[in-house]
């Protein structure tokens, strides 16, 4: 058998295979560089990008919980200008498709930094940031306000060609609905999960682990929330999906496209080892080889939903 055809299509972007680092587990894309091929990659998200320079929020900042993570970063980062003037250069120099993450606390603050993009080359497309739960300014604001999330969407739209993708919260009641309102505002793709609200406690001084008391949590235990998720969002538009959750091997990102993924993306895991979205890659192409599937499109949302004929006698 041939080597499966393992590339995939986002919206006018090809991508050579489905695995994408998560913004803001990868750093801009450059730091992980001597330790990795990030051209094997299918592209890399950015760290979020933002008008200004944003210190983010106090430590405590990251605690580690069962199965996971909470952080409370707040979106520090070196602001669009620093990023097109040191960081861009370097990225166009690797290889990798990049997709510029944009985070904001405004309508005008998105449009001025994706414009300011679009004026430079290296960039293929743009993660827009909606759902950031630990950002006093913007985040949920928007991310769970179905009608800013299509008038971002649509605003965007208007300024480029490139790949749009609108990252969005599971923190909503029906995430189809949100979903839908970027399909129908000419969004390329929807990313999701971002990260669940959470909290933890030290039980001695009965304090907060968090300066800012709750933060995102992330890791695989919001794998079985995000798979959920996705099939949500699946049923409710046609374009592709980006799964993010807790995905730390091959086995777990196979989950997400068989429930009807395109692509997906590796987050916390590359905390622990920063190879492991280029094993997963490999993980891919060898389970499709195994299993006699000679593309990665075959096996995208092909989970059987049909209840076990004695579940539907039983009336399940």
């Amino acid at each position: 058998m041939r080597s499966p055809n393992t590339s995939v299509q986002i919206g006018p972007l090809t991508l050579k295979n489905p695995v994408l680092t998560a913004s803001g587990t990868f750093g801009y894309g450059l730091e992980c560089a001597e330790f990795v091929d990030v051209s094997a990659l299918g592209g890399i998200m950015t760290k979020s990008l933002s008008k200004k320079v944003r210190a983010g929020n106090p430590p405590q900042r990251i605690v580690e919980t069962p199965s996971g993570m909470l952080n409370s970063i707040g979106l520090a980062n070196i602001g669009v200008e620093s990023f097109i003037k040191d960081k861009l250069p370097e990225l166009r120099k690797l290889g990798v498709t990049v997709i510029a993450n944009i985070a904001a606390s405004s309508y005008d603050e998105y449009c001025e930094v994706l414009v300011r993009l679009e004026e430079k080359e290296g960039i293929s497309g743009y993660e827009i940031n909606v759902s950031c739960p630990n950002v006093k300014d913007g985040g949920l604001n928007f991310g769970t306000n179905c009608n800013a999330v299509g008038e971002i969407t649509k605003r965007l739209r208007g300024l480029t060609k490139k790949c749009l993708v609108i990252k969005l919260t599971p923190n909503v009641a029906n995430v189809g609905d949100f979903a839908r309102a970027c399909e129908a505002e000419g969004a390329d793709a929807v990313a999701l999960i971002n990260t669940l609200v959470g909290l933890s406690v030290d039980v001695k001084t009965r304090k907060p682990h968090l300066a800012t008391i709750t933060g995102g949590l992330s890791g695989p235990a919001v794998k079985p929330v995000a798979l959920a998720k996705v099939f949500e969002a699946r049923k409710a538009v046609k374009i592709p999906i980006i799964g993010i959750g807790g995905i730390m091997n091959a086995t777990d990102a196979l989950e997400f496209l068989i429930v009807g993924a395109t692509a997906i993306e590796v987050g916390t895991a590359l905390f622990i080892d920063p190879s492991t979205a280029n094993k997963i890659v490999t993980g891919i192409a060898e389970f499709l080889t195994a299993n006699n599937i000679a593309s990665v499109k075959d096996i995208i949302g092909t989970m059987h939903t049909e209840l076990a004929p004695a579940l539907s006698e039983a009336g399940w």
